[in-house]
Protein backbone atom coordinates (compact mmCIF):
# COMPACT_ATOMS: atom_id res chain seq x y z
CA UNK A 1 0.00 0.00 0.00
CA UNK A 2 1.76 3.22 -1.11
CA UNK A 3 0.78 6.91 -1.73
CA UNK A 4 -2.20 8.13 -3.58
CA UNK A 5 -1.49 11.27 -4.48
CA UNK A 6 -0.23 11.73 -7.91
CA UNK A 7 0.46 15.28 -8.35
CA UNK A 8 3.40 17.67 -8.56
CA UNK A 9 4.67 20.95 -7.56
CA UNK A 10 1.53 23.54 -8.28
CA UNK A 11 -0.91 21.25 -8.42
CA UNK A 12 -3.94 20.85 -6.70
CA UNK A 13 -3.88 19.55 -2.84
CA UNK A 14 -6.66 17.88 -1.61
CA UNK A 15 -7.55 17.85 2.22
CA UNK A 16 -9.05 14.61 3.45
CA UNK A 17 -10.73 14.86 6.69
CA UNK A 18 -13.23 12.20 8.87
CA UNK A 19 -13.15 11.44 12.99
CA UNK A 20 -12.14 9.29 14.46
CA UNK A 21 -12.93 7.48 17.81
CA UNK A 22 -10.49 7.30 20.82
CA UNK A 23 -9.03 3.60 19.83
CA UNK A 24 -8.37 4.39 16.38
CA UNK A 25 -6.81 7.18 16.21
CA UNK A 26 -3.12 6.13 15.60
CA UNK A 27 -4.15 3.48 13.02
CA UNK A 28 -5.98 6.37 11.38
CA UNK A 29 -3.39 8.85 11.51
CA UNK A 30 -0.86 6.09 10.57
CA UNK A 31 -2.75 4.84 7.72
CA UNK A 32 -3.65 8.54 6.30
CA UNK A 33 0.50 8.98 6.47
CA UNK A 34 1.06 6.39 4.17
CA UNK A 35 -1.84 6.82 1.51
CA UNK A 36 -0.77 10.83 1.58
CA UNK A 37 2.97 10.80 1.76
CA UNK A 38 2.64 14.23 2.46
CA UNK A 39 1.25 15.36 5.75
CA UNK A 40 -1.36 14.51 8.48
CA UNK A 41 -3.25 16.52 10.94
CA UNK A 42 -4.54 15.56 14.01
CA UNK A 43 -6.92 18.25 15.94
CA UNK A 44 -7.52 18.10 19.59
CA UNK A 45 -10.00 15.71 20.68
CA UNK A 46 -13.66 16.62 21.27
CA UNK A 47 -16.94 14.75 22.54
CA UNK A 48 -17.52 13.82 18.66
CA UNK A 49 -14.18 12.32 18.68
CA UNK A 50 -10.78 13.31 16.67
CA UNK A 51 -10.65 14.94 12.94
CA UNK A 52 -7.78 13.41 11.58
CA UNK A 53 -6.86 15.13 7.76
CA UNK A 54 -4.59 14.00 5.36
CA UNK A 55 -2.97 16.43 2.45
CA UNK A 56 -2.65 14.99 -0.87
CA UNK A 57 -1.29 16.39 -4.14
CA UNK A 58 -3.70 16.07 -7.22
CA UNK A 59 -4.45 16.96 -10.54
CA UNK A 60 -6.49 19.79 -11.34
CA UNK A 61 -9.59 17.96 -11.75
CA UNK A 62 -12.78 16.40 -10.09
CA UNK A 63 -12.10 12.79 -11.56
CA UNK A 64 -8.53 12.67 -9.93
CA UNK A 65 -9.84 14.20 -6.34
CA UNK A 66 -13.00 11.67 -6.45
CA UNK A 67 -11.17 8.46 -7.26
CA UNK A 68 -8.24 9.68 -4.28
CA UNK A 69 -11.42 10.22 -2.08
CA UNK A 70 -12.83 6.49 -3.19
CA UNK A 71 -9.74 5.19 -2.33
CA UNK A 72 -9.11 6.46 0.98
CA UNK A 73 -12.95 5.38 2.04
CA UNK A 74 -12.18 2.53 1.25
CA UNK A 75 -8.91 1.56 3.03
CA UNK A 76 -10.60 3.54 6.29
CA UNK A 77 -13.95 1.04 5.95
CA UNK A 78 -11.39 -1.49 5.93
CA UNK A 79 -10.36 -0.65 9.49
CA UNK A 80 -13.48 0.61 10.98
CA UNK A 81 -14.76 -2.54 10.14
CA UNK A 82 -12.59 -4.50 12.30
CA UNK A 83 -14.11 -2.63 15.36
CA UNK A 84 -17.76 -3.50 13.96
CA UNK A 85 -18.08 0.69 13.22
CA UNK A 86 -19.44 1.55 9.75
CA UNK A 87 -17.04 3.45 7.52
CA UNK A 88 -16.79 6.96 8.31
CA UNK A 89 -17.74 10.30 6.36
CA UNK A 90 -15.07 11.40 4.70
CA UNK A 91 -15.11 15.61 3.84
CA UNK A 92 -12.73 16.99 1.09
CA UNK A 93 -11.64 20.48 0.16
CA UNK A 94 -9.07 21.94 -2.04
CA UNK A 95 -6.48 24.38 -2.57
CA UNK A 96 -3.37 25.26 -4.44
CA UNK A 97 0.04 24.75 -3.94
CA UNK A 98 0.59 28.02 -2.16
CA UNK A 99 -2.42 27.88 0.55
CA UNK A 100 -0.93 24.33 1.53
CA UNK A 101 1.85 25.93 2.88
CA UNK A 102 -0.17 27.78 5.13
CA UNK A 103 -3.11 25.83 6.15
CA UNK A 104 -1.53 24.47 9.03
CA UNK A 105 -1.02 27.53 10.95
CA UNK A 106 -5.07 27.94 10.77
CA UNK A 107 -5.28 25.31 13.34
CA UNK A 108 -2.35 25.14 15.29
CA UNK A 109 -1.82 27.51 17.67
CA UNK A 110 -0.03 27.81 21.04
CA UNK A 111 -1.41 25.04 23.97
CA UNK A 112 -1.14 24.62 27.27
CA UNK A 113 -0.86 20.90 27.00
CA UNK A 114 -0.58 20.13 30.38
CA UNK A 115 -0.25 22.46 33.17
CA UNK A 116 3.01 24.49 33.10
CA UNK A 117 4.01 23.13 29.68
CA UNK A 118 3.35 24.94 26.14
CA UNK A 119 3.33 23.42 22.64
CA UNK A 120 4.12 25.84 20.34
CA UNK A 121 4.50 25.97 16.61
CA UNK A 122 7.81 28.08 15.45
CA UNK A 123 5.59 31.00 13.78
CA UNK A 124 3.80 31.89 16.80
CA UNK A 125 5.13 34.06 19.40
CA UNK A 126 4.33 33.38 22.86
CA UNK A 127 5.39 35.17 26.30
CA UNK A 128 6.35 32.20 28.55
CA UNK A 129 4.72 33.06 31.84
CA UNK A 130 6.78 32.81 35.19
CA UNK A 131 8.03 28.84 35.79
CA UNK A 132 6.50 27.84 32.29
CA UNK A 133 8.39 25.81 29.71
CA UNK A 134 7.51 25.80 26.36
CA UNK A 135 8.69 23.41 23.52
CA UNK A 136 8.20 24.33 19.89
CA UNK A 137 6.82 21.65 17.41
CA UNK A 138 5.30 22.08 14.10
CA UNK A 139 2.54 19.52 12.93
CA UNK A 140 3.22 18.04 8.97
CA UNK A 141 4.23 14.68 10.51
CA UNK A 142 1.88 11.89 11.31
CA UNK A 143 3.41 11.68 14.87
CA UNK A 144 1.09 14.50 16.03
CA UNK A 145 2.00 17.22 18.06
CA UNK A 146 1.02 15.94 21.89
CA UNK A 147 -2.76 16.52 21.79
CA UNK A 148 -3.59 12.78 21.46
CA UNK A 149 -5.00 11.70 25.29
CA UNK A 150 -2.29 9.32 26.03
CA UNK A 151 0.10 11.54 25.26
CA UNK A 152 -1.00 14.22 27.16
CA UNK A 153 -1.72 12.00 30.44
CA UNK A 154 2.19 10.75 30.00
CA UNK A 155 3.11 14.00 30.08
CA UNK A 156 1.12 15.07 33.07
CA UNK A 157 2.49 12.13 34.91
CA UNK A 158 6.23 12.58 33.75
CA UNK A 159 6.16 16.15 34.52
CA UNK A 160 4.38 15.84 37.80
CA UNK A 161 7.14 12.64 38.85
CA UNK A 162 10.36 14.55 37.68
CA UNK A 163 9.15 17.58 39.76
CA UNK A 164 8.54 15.66 42.61
CA UNK A 165 11.02 13.11 42.25
CA UNK A 166 14.31 14.12 39.96
CA UNK A 167 15.83 12.14 37.66
CA UNK A 168 19.20 11.78 35.99
CA UNK A 169 18.67 9.37 33.21
CA UNK A 170 15.47 8.26 31.00
CA UNK A 171 14.65 6.09 28.44
CA UNK A 172 11.88 7.13 25.95
CA UNK A 173 10.86 3.91 24.24
CA UNK A 174 8.81 4.44 20.72
CA UNK A 175 9.75 8.41 21.34
CA UNK A 176 8.18 9.35 17.71
CA UNK A 177 8.39 13.26 17.88
CA UNK A 178 10.19 13.35 21.08
CA UNK A 179 8.28 15.15 22.65
CA UNK A 180 8.56 13.11 26.11
CA UNK A 181 12.28 13.24 25.82
CA UNK A 182 12.24 17.24 25.16
CA UNK A 183 10.24 17.83 28.24
CA UNK A 184 11.95 15.04 30.17
CA UNK A 185 15.15 16.88 29.54
CA UNK A 186 13.67 20.63 30.53
CA UNK A 187 12.21 19.27 33.61
CA UNK A 188 16.14 18.82 34.24
CA UNK A 189 16.98 14.96 33.68
CA UNK A 190 20.87 15.25 32.23
CA UNK A 191 20.39 12.23 30.07
CA UNK A 192 17.46 11.00 27.50
CA UNK A 193 17.88 8.04 25.45
CA UNK A 194 14.98 8.13 23.09
CA UNK A 195 14.67 5.42 20.68
CA UNK A 196 12.08 4.46 17.91
CA UNK A 197 12.27 1.81 15.42
CA UNK A 198 10.47 4.24 12.53
CA UNK A 199 13.61 6.19 11.04
CA UNK A 200 11.51 8.77 9.97
CA UNK A 201 10.71 9.06 13.90
CA UNK A 202 14.30 9.18 14.22
CA UNK A 203 14.80 12.00 12.06
CA UNK A 204 11.82 14.06 13.31
CA UNK A 205 12.29 13.46 17.14
CA UNK A 206 16.03 14.99 16.54
CA UNK A 207 15.30 17.48 14.63
CA UNK A 208 12.51 19.02 17.38
CA UNK A 209 15.15 18.32 19.97
CA UNK A 210 17.52 20.43 17.93
CA UNK A 211 14.91 22.92 17.48
CA UNK A 212 14.81 23.25 21.35
CA UNK A 213 18.26 23.38 22.00
CA UNK A 214 18.22 20.01 23.61
CA UNK A 215 20.10 17.91 21.69
CA UNK A 216 22.99 17.69 24.46
CA UNK A 217 20.80 16.45 26.85
CA UNK A 218 18.57 13.98 24.20
CA UNK A 219 20.40 11.49 22.17
CA UNK A 220 17.96 9.81 19.26
CA UNK A 221 18.32 6.78 17.66
CA UNK A 222 16.92 3.76 16.14
CA UNK A 223 19.13 1.14 18.42
CA UNK A 224 17.02 -1.94 18.97
CA UNK A 225 15.99 -1.78 22.57
CA UNK A 226 17.62 -5.58 23.45
CA UNK A 227 20.60 -3.16 22.94
CA UNK A 228 20.27 -0.47 24.99
CA UNK A 229 22.85 -0.47 27.95
CA UNK A 230 22.67 0.66 31.36
CA UNK A 231 19.99 1.49 34.22
CA UNK A 232 17.71 3.90 33.77
CA UNK A 233 16.23 6.20 37.27
CA UNK A 234 12.81 7.01 34.73
CA UNK A 235 11.50 5.00 31.67
CA UNK A 236 8.76 6.03 29.52
CA UNK A 237 6.76 3.93 27.00
CA UNK A 238 3.90 6.00 25.14
CA UNK A 239 3.01 2.66 22.44
CA UNK A 240 0.35 -0.10 22.76
CA UNK A 241 -0.52 -2.58 25.60
CA UNK A 242 0.85 -6.00 22.77
CA UNK A 243 4.23 -4.07 22.77
CA UNK A 244 4.18 -2.86 26.09
CA UNK A 245 3.22 -6.50 27.99
CA UNK A 246 5.99 -8.30 25.43
CA UNK A 247 8.96 -5.55 25.78
CA UNK A 248 7.86 -5.54 30.05
CA UNK A 249 10.51 -8.26 31.23
CA UNK A 250 13.50 -5.90 29.11
CA UNK A 251 12.03 -2.68 30.66
CA UNK A 252 12.21 -4.23 34.28
CA UNK A 253 15.64 -4.93 33.22
CA UNK A 254 16.53 -1.40 32.92
CA UNK A 255 15.22 0.36 35.22
CA UNK A 256 17.29 1.10 38.13
CA UNK A 257 16.30 0.05 41.39
CA UNK A 258 13.81 2.57 43.12
CA UNK A 259 13.68 3.63 39.76
CA UNK A 260 9.84 4.65 37.78
CA UNK A 261 8.02 3.53 34.98
CA UNK A 262 5.48 5.40 32.57
CA UNK A 263 3.47 3.33 30.87
CA UNK A 264 0.53 4.77 28.19
CA UNK A 265 -0.68 3.84 24.63
CA UNK A 266 -3.34 1.67 26.76
CA UNK A 267 -7.06 1.13 27.20
CA UNK A 268 -8.54 1.68 30.66
CA UNK A 269 -10.30 -1.38 31.51
CA UNK A 270 -8.74 -5.06 30.54
CA UNK A 271 -5.85 -3.42 28.93
CA UNK A 272 -4.84 -1.24 31.82
CA UNK A 273 -5.57 -4.64 34.23
CA UNK A 274 -3.37 -6.91 32.20
CA UNK A 275 -0.41 -4.22 32.26
CA UNK A 276 -0.82 -3.90 35.92
CA UNK A 277 -0.89 -7.63 36.27
CA UNK A 278 2.34 -7.87 34.36
CA UNK A 279 4.51 -4.98 35.66
CA UNK A 280 3.31 -5.80 39.20
CA UNK A 281 4.88 -9.28 39.05
CA UNK A 282 8.21 -7.87 37.88
CA UNK A 283 8.19 -6.12 41.42
CA UNK A 284 6.78 -3.19 40.23
CA UNK A 285 4.17 -1.02 42.16
CA UNK A 286 1.85 1.56 40.74
CA UNK A 287 2.14 4.54 42.52
CA UNK A 288 -0.76 6.94 39.97
CA UNK A 289 -2.89 6.63 37.25
CA UNK A 290 -4.73 8.80 34.49
CA UNK A 291 -7.73 8.17 32.53
CA UNK A 292 -9.04 10.35 29.57
CA UNK A 293 -12.43 8.58 28.29
CA UNK A 294 -11.01 5.12 26.70
CA UNK A 295 -7.24 5.79 27.20
CA UNK A 296 -5.27 5.11 30.67
CA UNK A 297 -1.95 5.68 31.36
CA UNK A 298 -0.03 4.02 34.55
CA UNK A 299 3.25 5.61 36.74
CA UNK A 300 4.61 2.41 38.86
CA UNK A 301 8.03 2.28 40.40
CA UNK A 302 10.37 -0.57 40.88
CA UNK A 303 10.27 -2.13 44.15
CA UNK A 304 12.64 -4.99 43.68
CA UNK A 305 16.48 -4.93 43.80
Amino acid sequence: MGEIGKGGPGNTWLKISLQAPATLVESVSDLMAVLSGSGVEISPETSEGTRISGFFPCADDRESGAEITRVVGEKMGEIFALYGLPTPTLHSETFDDQDWATSWKRFFTPVEIVPGLVIRPSWEEYPAKAGERVIVMDPGQAFGTGQHASTRMALSLLTRSLTRHPADRMLDVGTGTGILAIAAAMYGVSQVVAIDNDPEAVRVAAENSANNNAEMRVEVSGVDLVDVKGKFSMITANIVHDVLVSMAPLLQKLLAPEGRIILAGILRGEQEKNCIRIYEGLGMQVLESMHEEEWAALLLQRTTR
